[in-house]
């Protein structure tokens, strides 16, 4: 079944369900032709996200162990310094990431946290990285302040189809989030928008949701796919795995539905093997976030990312393909290097 060739047009739900519905290596083919049509194959753009602000959300998000609803174990932290938040952006460059992200688990940023978050993000990208947020919804006026502050990025999740929706989330609306990235299309920043998949969804959930990130009036530039992390305390705890072939359908039909799009492997990547990760990036995942850490939830660390992407024959964005001499260092073991050597670091679930 043909798709429309423009963003702009509208993918039906049919038409997502009839790409799920493909054989699993016929659908793997596609998203690689469609991959190598937009990007380098063997290029994987690396961002590192810290959690600048840690719990007490008022939020009621199932998954989240970060609400305040939930007796998760989690220690509440409030706003980070600003040297702390430099010292973390600069070991993450060190470490081979081109783009910052910070989180704070707010439903909003308040208006007496703004001069900071502007400053933030100006001290930031001083460093020469790209810079992205997550700090939950945005009027317009606040999107505009941190647009011309520089910010590049700004991440917030659709998280899952319209249709289940309200059975995970109750204290903000599908159309809040929507009109938040339009605030953030609108400010002229890019916008980082995606999904979790695990929640107990259907396939036709998934489908949903991957339908109203592509039918959006202009495709995110980055899609993370998250697997949900299962934390003790939240509702989800104990809700059953998602089939591994399931979640690689995702990325898949993710990529050839939205074919400019970094598609983010996202969270749950510690409990993925190598070999899964793999099926991933040949089904069009292109980004990762890197460090042992997505705020309270584990996830591979740098060293072994590194070592992954050395097996693979591929390598971070902005690294230069190198000769594999025996007795060379090439940059990717350098990387590997300075990464066995960096602190852990507090990363934040996006």
């Amino acid at each position: 079944m043909s798709l429309p060739q423009s963003s702009r047009e509208q993918v039906s739900r049919e038409q997502v369900l009839a790409l799920f519905e493909r054989p699993l290596f016929d659908l793997l083919f596609e998203a690689q032709q469609v991959h190598r049509a937009n990007f380098d194959a063997n290029e994987v753009q690396v961002s590192t996200l810290l959690s600048i602000k840690t719990g007490a959300c008022p939020e009621d998000c199932k998954y989240c162990p970060q609400s305040a609803r939930y007796n998760t174990g989690l220690e509440v932290e409030r706003l980070m310094e600003m040297e702390n938040v430099l010292a973390r952006a600069q070991e993450a460059k060190a470490n081979g990431s081109s783009r910052f992200c910070m989180g704070a688990a707010w439903r909003n940023p308040k208006e007496r946290d703004m001069p900071y978050l502007v400053q933030m993000v100006q001290e930031v990208k001083s460093l020469g990285l790209e810079t992205c947020m997550t700090l939950g919804m945005l009027d317009d006026s606040q999107a505009g302040r941190l647009a011309d502050a520089g910010l590049d990025y700004y991440n917030h999740n659709l998280d899952t189809s319209p249709e289940f929706y309200g059975d995970i989330i109750t204290t903000r609306t599908y159309a809040d989030r929507l009109d938040t990235l339009e605030n953030v299309r609108n400010s002229g920043m890019k916008v980082c928008s995606g999904g979790i998949v695990g929640l107990g969804e259907s396939a036709e959930d998934r489908a949903g949701l991957l339908q109203a990130l592509a039918n959006l009036p202009r495709q995110p530039e980055s899609v993370p796919i998250n697997m949900l992390v299962k934390v003790k305390g939240t509702p989800m705890e104990n809700q059953a795995d998602l089939d591994d072939f399931d979640f690689i359908r995702t990325i898949a039909v993710a990529r050839i539905l939205m074919p400019q799009s970094h598609v983010r492997l996202s969270a749950g990547r510690e409990k993925m093997n190598d070999q899964m990760q793999a099926m991933c990036f040949m089904a069009g995942a292109n980004s990762i976030f890197y460090g042992c850490k997505l705020l309270t939830t584990p996830n591979p660390d740098e060293s072994s990312d590194m070592q992954l992407f050395k097996r693979l024959g591929i390598r971070p964005s902005g690294v230069s393909q190198v000769s594999q001499k025996p007795d060379e260092m090439t940059e990717i073991e350098l990387h590997e290097q300075l990464a066995a050597q960096a602190e852990p670091v507090l990363y934040y679930e996006a």
